[in-house]
């Protein structure tokens, strides 16, 4: 595997580096959000090892960045941070899997590996495909039988994640975390969202949108 490392304890990222390279990867590094960004940009990666106290922010940042882009690189996050909120915040913000610090790095190296042969999330032209319903990653759009539907950045965010994994339900701190990057105190924010998405939409797309009570919300594609 080719695998980024985020993280900006060297120590860490040292031992990590050698262990994978020793293992037969190769490896990249990068110590804050900034960097990450650009060895992205620059580079192909089958992995992603990512810590959350970075010096420039939250690495959940970078994992909603890339989910919203529709970048499907696998994502490991690395964090001392070790609460059921904190995990739940990883995965709502795109997150594949979630290890926490000290970790014994065999076991962050059959994580990857296990993450490396998931199938893509992502299709390889670039739009995901949900029955009528479909997400260009390119153009950042959200399209109904082709045509595209012009969406506000949040409307758009909340479409992105649930077009791209139909059926699956996705818990209300989930669907915050990943529009507004924080749990809200109420659920109205998120109410009304919703309400504004399926009014955006054509009655039988709208319909596609559903709300499981006392769960969340999940795309029917069928």
């Amino acid at each position: 595997m080719n695998v980024l490392i985020v993280e900006d304890e060297q120590a860490i990222a040292e031992n990590i580096f050698d262990f994978l390279e020793a293992h037969g990867h190769r490896c990249d590094y990068a110590a804050s959000l900034a960097e990450a960004r650009r060895r992205i940009a620059a580079g192909e990666f089958d992995g992603l090892v990512l810590d959350r106290g970075l010096p420039d922010g939250d690495g959940l940042t970078l994992a909603r960045e890339l989910r919203a882009a529709g970048n499907s690189l696998p994502i490991l996050m690395l964090t001392a941070r070790d609460t059921l909120d904190d995990k739940l915040a990883g995965f709502g913000a795109g997150s594949d899997d979630y290890l926490v610090k000290p970790f014994s790095l065999r076991e962050l190296e059959a994580r990857l590996l296990a993450l490396g042969r998931r199938p893509a999330r992502r299709s390889d032209a670039g739009v995901v495909h949900a029955g009528e319903l479909a997400y260009d990653n390119a153009a950042r759009q959200l399209l109904v039988n082709g045509h595209p539907v012009p969406l506000p950045p949040k409307a758009l965010r909340l479409a992105a994640l649930l077009v791209g994994e139909p059926g699956r339900v996705f818990l209300r701190r989930e669907l915050e975390i990943a529009v507004w990057g924080e749990e809200q105190e109420s659920g109205e924010n998120l109410r009304n969202l919703i309400y504004a998405l399926r009014k955006s939409l054509g009655s039988s797309a709208a319909e596609k949108f559903v709300t499981v009570h006392g769960l969340g919300l999940k795309l029917d594609a069928g």
